[in-house]
Formats: structure tokens, sequence, C-alpha cells
């Protein structure tokens, strides 16, 4: 498998297998970054793995962002206070918890 990195952020922005000659090319035309900021790196990774590399990539901001529950729900959860306030608090310190900031 062929990943492609942007020189100037090092994060993975492309993928491609099977090998292919013109894979910085590709990488290039898919995410419209200038083949001049973009790297070949070849590794053998599964699917998975493949995820995991991305996640770990993946800005903090971005993590915790996901790993809140919809903003309706929390909402609701303060609109209806007593336990599903409490409830939702819960979930909320477990995610600042789980995702510190940096």
């Amino acid at each position: 498998m062929k990943l492609i990195r942007q020189i100037s952020t090092g994060k993975t922005v492309y993928r491609e297998d099977p090998h292919h000659e013109k894979a910085l090319v590709n990488g290039s035309l898919w995410t419209g970054i200038d083949v001049s900021d973009l790297e070949v790196h070849t590794q053998e990774l599964t699917e998975e793995q493949y995820e995991k590399l991305l996640q770990d990539e993946e800005p903090y901001a971005d993590k915790r962002r996901r790993s809140y529950p919809p903003i309706g729900d929390q909402l609701d959860a303060l609109w209806k206070g007593g336990d599903d306030a409490a409830a939702m608090k819960v979930i909320v310190d477990k995610v600042k918890s789980d995702n510190p900031k940096g």
C-alpha cells in the first residue's frame, strides 16, 4: 500500500492499493494538494491499521468534538434538569477526561 503524506503537515492524506507508479500524481489530483508538498511512503497495513493511523493523526479538537453526544441531546438534558442533566454531566465529564486539552 502506498501512503501519500503531506510534507508541510506530516499527515497521511491519500492511499493507493495496489501499488501504482503514479500514486503521487493521483494523490495530488484526489486531494488538491500540490505534488511538491506530497511524499510517498510504502507500508504494509491492514484496513484496521490504516484506520488507526488516520485516527492517531486526527487533531485533538476533532477527536474530542466527535466524542461528545449530539448537542440536541445535551440541550434536552439541561432543559429537563434533575437526573437527566446529572447523567449528561457524567457523559460530558468522561469525554473531557478521556480527551484532555493538550
